[in-house]
């Protein structure tokens, strides 16, 4: 876009001489004379009226000046915002998050980046793993944060871990196990168990049922709840027992007891999931800051 004809004109009529125009913009005077004459041709009608010794705006030069000033400074404007959002500065960003794996640093993440980033747009939503992989494939989201993806699932997009977190098992606070510092995972054969529903964590179903078999045992399903704060309800309400992520103690948990497994050294991830092409420089800011932040977010969720 070729704005040099204006930015000549408002400097001829600002300055009311075309000598002080040419070198106000480090040009030469015929360079521009040939801008006012061309703006001249393409309107019709005379914008200066020149002597030898002075320039004078006509009527049609002062309504142009002052579209000028505006046009111009619309470009400029937009010239930055454009800068701005080709380095992620500016524009959208639509994260789905998975609550009981991340509720305790997706704060901290946002907060960062929006501290870096004011002018984006933030958008955040409770997803389960499915529900993320049907937002990536409608282009709902930008980011997801959640369990490890579906192997047959996650076609296009990329993930990095965030934490590792470790198995634990959940009983009501009267139940006999309560308060033990640690349990063996074949005691809890004769117990009805609540796992989190497959399809939502694939990976971690499989992984407790395996180790469930490798003790001795396949675990009595009493229930499988598509979200965690269920599953922690369930228990309190004396239901059953649950083997799920120690990451589920952050939230609302009156009423449960948390209980290592000894001997157990199945590490649970959570990892950021977003497009291997195609990525928008304020996603990619974000996914950045998140690689950044991994010893940071390891710390918060030991505490």
């Amino acid at each position: 876009m070729d704005v040099k004809p204006l930015k000549s004109f408002v400097a001829v009529a600002s300055l009311k001489s075309f000598s002080a125009a040419a070198r106000e913009l480090h040009t030469v005077q015929p360079a521009i004379s040939r801008h006012i004459a061309a703006l001249e041709g393409e309107l019709g009608t005379r914008l200066f009226i020149r002597n030898t010794r002075d320039v004078k705006i006509t009527a049609a030069g002062l309504q142009l000046l002052s579209d000028a000033k505006s046009l111009l400074k619309q470009f400029e404007d937009a010239k930055s915002r454009a800068k701005k959002a080709a380095k992620g500065e500016l524009g959208q960003l639509r994260v789905g998050y998975l609550p009981s794996a991340c509720l305790t640093f997706i704060p901290y993440l946002v907060k960062q980046f929006y501290s870096r980033f004011p002018h984006v747009d933030i958008s955040l939503c409770e997803m389960t793993v499915s529900e993320q992989l049907t937002a990536f494939k409608h282009d709902e989201i930008d980011i997801g944060v959640s369990r490890p993806l579906p192997v047959d699932g996650g076609d296009g997009l990329a993930s990095h871990l965030l934490y590792q977190d470790h198995l634990c098992v959940v009983v009501p606070e009267d139940h006999a196990m309560a308060g033990s510092h640690r349990v063996k995972l074949s005691d809890l054969q004769a117990e009805n168990i609540i796992l989190f529903h497959r399809e939502e964590a694939i990976g971690l179903f499989d992984t407790i049922i395996h180790l469930c078999q490798d003790n001795g045992f396949s675990p009595n399903l009493s229930a499988q709840p598509k979200h965690m704060q269920t599953l922690l309800t369930m228990v309190a309400a004396g239901l059953g027992i649950a083997i799920a992520p120690y990451c589920v103690a952050k939230l609302y948990t009156k009423g449960c007891s948390f209980i290592r497994i000894e001997k157990d050294q199945t590490e649970i991830l959570t990892q950021i999931h977003y497009r291997e092409k195609g990525l928008t420089p304020t996603a990619e800011a974000f996914v950045e800051l998140a690689k950044q932040s991994t010893d940071i977010i390891q710390e918060q969720m030991k505490e």
